[in-house]
């Protein structure tokens, strides 16, 4: 029994892998790797939201993350009794660039720093919008040298961002192109799901409710895209009003994804054109909606003919996660042992 249990813990100390940490403005997420990339454990626990309220106030949101990350960390505890950590990655602010911050993720901060020093281990900093990046690299199998620059589009509740951006190392530097001019895509979503009666967030519902619709006679809900940038409170307008008017539900959900299915074909098509790029990766929550890839894909017409590419990031790593925040760090430390 002894000899069992030694040879056991002798195999445990040879498993390592990379920490990550994130906690954004609606989901607290840990994810561990392997030394190959590999998941080894993976949880996220998404904020509470009152039925019938669009967010939560960032101090409300800190205390949740506060609350959630010991929970996480005890369900995650035997399997990181079993990894020696190489290193602790975290998002420690919103995007990379001079004044990003917001509070939520210094709840992760904190607990990736605790951990790091209590491991004697590299404490690796990266910000929320790069580990959305690098999760839709990895999963979208997208293959990038060193310095070579594409597109993105980042879309979310807080991001409508067309993307330029540069592999550096083991993560990214971004310029924005062109932004929303007053409502975020993920704000269009979800205003116009709770007046439908959903919960917030509300992307996967409205996804489901339009299914029950489907494309027949889709009422207008009109795309408003100027020199790249988009606006959505004029499509939010005209959903309120099929919805005073009595539309049935399913069908104004239907048409409010053909509005945003619109618009990022508009966004991708000018950004295609004046950059003179012809890949574009697409991240964020909005992103794992199957109907908007299915139709930029048949609308663009992505084929070797059109010469660009689309790349998507798998659905469950396109929302709020550590997976590409781990990743990067796993990245940052097989880079620094190759020097």
């Amino acid at each position: 029994m002894k000899m069992q249990v030694s040879k056991r813990l002798s195999q445990q100390a040879h498993m390592r892998g990379v920490l990550g940490i994130d906690t954004s403005n609606y989901t607290t997420s840990l994810c561990l790797l392997d030394e190959s990339g590999q998941i080894a454990f993976e949880q996220r626990q998404v904020l509470e939201v009152p039925l019938g309220e669009q967010g939560l106030m960032q101090s409300a949101a800190l205390f949740q993350h506060v609350s959630n990350l010991p929970e996480l960390f005890s369900s995650a505890r035997r399997k990181l009794g079993s990894y020696q950590i190489l290193g602790v990655g975290v998002s420690s602010r919103p995007r990379k660039v001079t004044g990003s911050y917001m509070p939520v993720f210094k709840a992760g901060y904190l607990a990736a720093q605790s951990v790091a020093f209590g491991a004697h281990v590299p404490l690796i900093e990266t910000s929320h919008q790069s580990g959305h990046l690098m999760a839709g690299i990895v999963t979208a199998k997208m293959t990038l040298s060193e310095g070579e620059t594409f597109l993105a589009l980042h879309l979310s509740g807080g991001t409508t961002d067309v993307l330029s951006v540069k592999r550096v190392q083991s993560d990214f530097e971004v310029e924005v192109l062109t932004s929303s001019r007053d409502l975020h895509i993920g704000q269009y979503v979800d205003r116009i799901g709770v007046k439908l009666g959903l919960s917030f967030p509300a992307g996967k519902q409205l996804e489901q409710l339009a299914k029950e619709w489907g494309d027949q006679d889709l009422p207008l809900i009109p795309s408003a895209v100027h020199n790249g940038s988009p606006s959505f409170s004029g499509p939010l307008s005209a959903a309120e009003r099929l919805l005073q008017k009595g539309v049935p539900r399913a069908a104004i959900a239907a048409s409010v994804q053909r509005s945003i299915a619109t618009t990022l074909e508009k966004m991708l098509r000018h950004a295609f054109a004046t950059t003179g790029l012809r890949r574009a990766l697409l991240v964020g929550g909005v992103a794992s909606n199957q109907y908007i890839s299915d139709r930029l894909k048949k609308r663009l017409g992505i084929s070797e003919e059109a010469h660009s590419s689309l790349y998507f990031c798998d659905p469950h790593y396109a929302s709020d996660n550590a997976f590409g925040v781990a990743h990067i760090a796993l990245s940052t430390l097989q880079h620094s042992s190759l020097k």
